[in-house]
């Protein structure tokens, strides 16, 4: 297996952790039972990826290794065991979001130019990578999809991409490159929710 190979392995399992927490985190505050709460994690863990695989033309990442379907049921477990501690955690299941969506980003970048994709195919399908499975999760808890609202989600991943390309023009490390796309795209989330920024609102009157 080459080493590209690995850090793409990697990442998507950090991601499906991250991200399975997330979703599991939103469906216990709805007071889903266990299985609900599994489906919510699943559902965000490998919704993007699976939307990105079926555009590629590929079989889904989680049909070929079951371990995203092992890491969503630890992550249940781990939610289960820590459930009396939730409320104090609000800032660290925001902080496994964000995570899961940088990584996730990198995880769709890094798949779609091995399919041969060009750049700015890439940068879309990191943007679906991240953030489609929150929308998912969202239309299941019957929840507003995050990434309509005004609070910056998706335009994060964005940024993550484009620093990917440029740092990769520049024919940088990949380790460098992963490292500052991952940065860019937590780093805009933490801003953006820190200091209340937000696109305009689209207004017609």
């Amino acid at each position: 297996m080459e080493y590209e190979e690995i850090v793409q392995q990697i990442i998507e399992f950090l991601g499906t952790f991250a991200f399975a927490i997330s979703g599991i985190r939103h469906a216990a505050a709805k007071h889903f039972d266990w299985f609900g709460g599994y489906v919510c994690g699943i559902a965000v863990a490998i919704g993007g990826g699976t939307i990105r695989d079926v555009m590629l033309g590929t079989t889904p990442f989680w049909m070929t290794n079951p371990i995203y379907i092992i890491c969503t049921a630890l992550a249940l477990v781990f939610v289960i065991i820590f459930a009396k501690h939730m409320e104090g955690l609000r800032n660290t299941w925001f902080v496994f979001d964000t995570l899961g969506l940088a990584l996730f980003t990198i995880a769709g970048i890094q798949k779609s130019l091995v399919f041969g994709q060009p750049y700015w195919v890439a940068i879309i399908m990191g943007c679906i990578t991240g953030s489609a499975g929150g929308v998912i999760r969202d239309v299941l808890l019957n929840n507003e999809p995050v990434i309509f609202q005004r609070e910056i989600y998706a335009m994060a991943t964005l940024l993550g991409g484009i620093t990917y390309w440029f740092l990769d023009f520049l024919n940088l490390p990949i380790e460098v490159t992963v490292i500052s796309s991952f940065a860019v795209t937590c780093l805009m989330r933490f801003l953006a929710v820190r200091y209340h920024l937000a696109l305009p609102k689209l207004n017609l009157e």
